[in-house]
Parts: structure tokens; sequence; C-alpha cells
């Protein structure tokens, strides 16, 4: 009997342990459902994410691989780490244009704006990262600027000038760009700036990610502006501009240049 009794007591000792785990095992099991689901979506959204969202998804799955919070946090903060490292120093073939798009609405006509813009031996009066350029041939300029700590000399040619209209430029196939003038009113124009460039060197890759390029355009162009409106304005018959044509890199028309 007292055999009997232990057999009983043991086997339903045994059947409420069973009801009790199947809570948890339920509960266990719908964790990693959850789990599998987040590490499905973060996968579908981490082919177009940035370095936050790899390094959630490596969390997630160290998670989902049964890994301690803090192991899965060391490897979602490694993947940011080395998802951003990639970013700046990625190969050469992977390394995608930057687009800088600016404008400024300068107090002052078309021509005379356009006229300004064409004396590139001015820039460096006014804008503070241009070293020097020298105008070697009408579609032909040589460039030295700043680059954070150290110079840079580069060389630009003009594929296609319109008067007044607009300038595009190539140089060395790092940099396109146009500069296009538009008529708001008659004492009104604004400069639209269109840039595009690979970045070159680590200042410069690592610039890219605070967008330090476009600030830098859209400072150079008040100083633009600044100068247009406190000399250009006050005396317009000293901006004498060039007039000629330009199209796919060859000048069409080139008259003599005024001062």
């Amino acid at each position: 009997m007292v055999i009997g009794a232990t057999g009983y007591l043991g086997a339903r000792a045994a059947r409420v342990g069973l009801r009790r785990l199947r809570p948890v095992r339920r509960l266990r099991a719908y964790a990693e459902a959850r789990l599998e689901q987040a590490v499905r979506d973060l996968t579908a959204k981490a082919e177009r994410g940035g370095p936050l969202t790899q390094a959630a998804l490596a969390g997630v799955r160290a998670l989902s691989e049964g890994r301690s919070p803090v192991r899965a946090l060391l490897s979602a903060g490694w993947t940011a780490l080395r998802e951003t490292l990639a970013r700046i120093f990625g190969s050469r073939g992977k390394r995608r244009p930057v687009n800088i798009v600016e404008q400024i609405d300068i107090g002052a006509s078309r021509r005379l704006v356009y006229d300004q813009w064409t004396r590139f031996q001015d820039f460096p009066r006014f804008m503070k990262k241009v070293v020097s350029v020298d105008q070697v041939a009408d579609e032909k300029l040589n460039w030295k600027a700043k680059i954070f700590w150290s110079s840079r000399r580069w060389e630009t040619t003009i594929v296609e000038q319109i008067p007044d209209d607009h300038i595009t430029w190539r140089s060395g196939g790092r940099v396109e760009g146009t500069v296009s003038f538009h008529a708001i009113a008659p004492d009104l124009t604004r400069v639209l700036v269109n840039i595009e460039y690979r970045p070159r060197g680590l200042f410069e890759r690592t610039g890219n990610l605070w967008r330090a390029q476009g600030r830098r355009t859209r400072l150079e162009l008040k100083h633009f502006r600044r100068h247009m409106m406190t000399r250009s304005l006050l005396e317009p018959e000293s901006v004498g501009g060039w007039r000629g044509e330009i199209r796919d890199g060859e000048v069409v028309r080139a008259p003599a240049r005024t001062s």
C-alpha cells in the first residue's frame, strides 16, 4: 500500500509539474517566434539601412542564438562601428557620389551676377577656402583650395557655358557640377549650384558623414552674395564678365573680356 501510494503521489506530482511547465514552454515558444520575426523584418530593412540598422540586426540575432543581453549589445556595437568604418574606408569601386544642391538669392540683375561669377580669379578675394584660381584658357582653370588642414590642386574643364544661363564643369572625373542663374525679378537673381563628387581620402570621406561639404558650399555662396552687394553692385562698371559660349568643352564664341 505504501509503495502504491508513493507511486500515485509521484505520478500526480509529475502531472502537476508538466502543467506548470506548459505556460513556460508556450512563453518561450512565443518569444522565439517574435525574435525570428524581428530578425526577418530587420534583415529585409538592413540592405537599405545604415550602421544603426545593421547593429540592431546583429543584436537581435545574438539574442535569438541564446547569447546574453550584454554580449548581444557588444555584438551590436561592433557591427555599428564596422559599418561606419566601411563607409569611410570603403573600396574604390563601391564609393557613392555625393550630391550637393544649394541656392541663394542675390539682389542684383542676372547679367551682373553672371558676369561677376565668370571672374574666377576674384574668388580668392571673398571665398575663404579658395587659395588661387588660374585661368589657363577660356575653358580650363587651375584651382588651389584648402581641404581641412591641407591644400589641394586640381584642373577644371568647362564643358558648357551659356551667357546669363548656366556653366557646367568637370574636374578629373571626380567632380561634376552646374551653376545656373535665374531671374526672379529685374534686380533679383537666384543662383543654383548642383555638384556631384566622389570623396577622396580620410578627411573628405569623414567630413561627408557630417555633410561638411554642403555647409561649405552654402557658406561660400553667402560670401559671394556679400561681395556682390558690397562691391559689384556699387561699382557695376568695374565688373567685366566673359560673354563667350562653350559647348562640348570647346569655345564656339569667344569675345574679348571687358574690364
